[in-house]
């Protein structure tokens, strides 16, 4: 499976030119099973990064853009009156798929937003008196735009929590600019991308990555760093269990790429910010004084001792 999971890569770098940390981070969250929140500027291939995801796997998939008058039964779907039966039909939404675009998600409404939290928690949907599982595997990936806020609906801390990671891309550097203009040149990357991964393969790599071992040594690591957020004086809203396990589950995905059987502290520690500092709320003194959830992570992890 490491040989398709570096073809994966290739194709995602195809696309996605002079980012390699941000498709490792895509690549473990595909294996972990969890969900991904990219927040960065228009233009530099959030969307892009997910459409090549897509591409590259034989999956089915979605996409939604959302906006402000973009209804949960738009997401989740609903009931159609037929009147040649005389019967209601269900008919499902787009969130009955493998991979799910949630496009500029901070558009819709708290009330839109909401009906995803079952799925991406839960991977179910529960509608009209009846649950319904969701496809496996199933992943979201929402986008949002960090800058512009006009018209917009923050997500809330309880949908924030269940995003394994917020990923930014971030501005290509100059060789990785020379790059964007040549290839697109004459054709979209994208079109010439083909599927690497099958569903076959995604759930055989989902279930062996559980399977990678994690010494005590490193769970009190996780535990620690979590501890951590939770005493700190800046932070009102520390990590949550559920960050926890999803600190685990992501640390086992990034060991599991790596062609390990086992989680070393530094997989813990690479993660830690991307998978930790959406979920803190800061304390408001701290949050007006420019204080930056990622540089408190990052200043808890250089404080939390790393076991050897």
């Amino acid at each position: 499976m490491i040989q398709k999971i570096e073809a994966l890569k290739k194709n995602l770098l195809a696309v996605i030119r002079g980012k390699a940390e941000t498709a490792d981070l895509i690549i473990t969250a595909l294996c972990a099973n969890v969900n991904v929140l990219m927040e960065d500027v228009p233009g530099v291939g959030k969307t892009t990064m997910a459409k090549a995801l897509a591409a590259s796997v034989s999956a089915d998939f979605k996409r939604i853009q959302f906006t402000p008058d973009l209804l949960p039964a738009d997401i989740v779907g609903c009931s159609i009156f037929n009147p040649k039966d005389g019967v209601f039909n269900f008919r499902q939404g787009p969130v009955f798929t493998n991979i799910l675009l949630a496009d500029e998600i901070n558009r819709a409404s708290p009330r839109t937003q909401s009906a995803l939290l079952e799925a991406m928690s839960e991977k179910q949907v529960s509608i009209e008196g009846r649950t319904i599982r969701l496809s496996d595997p199933f992943m979201v990936i929402a986008t949002q735009n960090p800058i512009e806020y006009q018209g917009t609906y923050p997500l809330p801390e309880a949908q924030l929590d269940r995003f394994a990671m917020l990923v930014s891309i971030g501005y290509p550097d100059e060789k990785s600019d020379l790059d964007i203009i040549y290839t697109h040149r004459t054709h979209d990357p994208l079109d010439s991308l083909t599927p690497v991964l099958s569903l076959e393969d995604i759930r055989q790599i989902q279930t062996e990555v559980k399977e990678v071992k994690i010494e005590e040594s490193v769970a009190r690591y996780i535990a620690a760093i979590v501890r951590a957020t939770r005493e700190d004086a800046r932070i009102m809203l520390g990590a949550s269990p559920r960050a926890m396990i999803t600190m685990l589950h992501c640390a086992q995905a990034r060991a599991y790429v790596r062609a390990r059987s086992y989680v070393l502290p530094e997989d813990v520690k690479s993660l830690a910010v991307d998978t930790l500092s959406h979920r803190l709320v800061l304390e408001n003194k701290s949050r007006y004084s420019g204080v930056d959830s990622r540089a408190v992570v990052s200043e808890i992890i250089d404080k939390v001792k790393v076991p050897v």
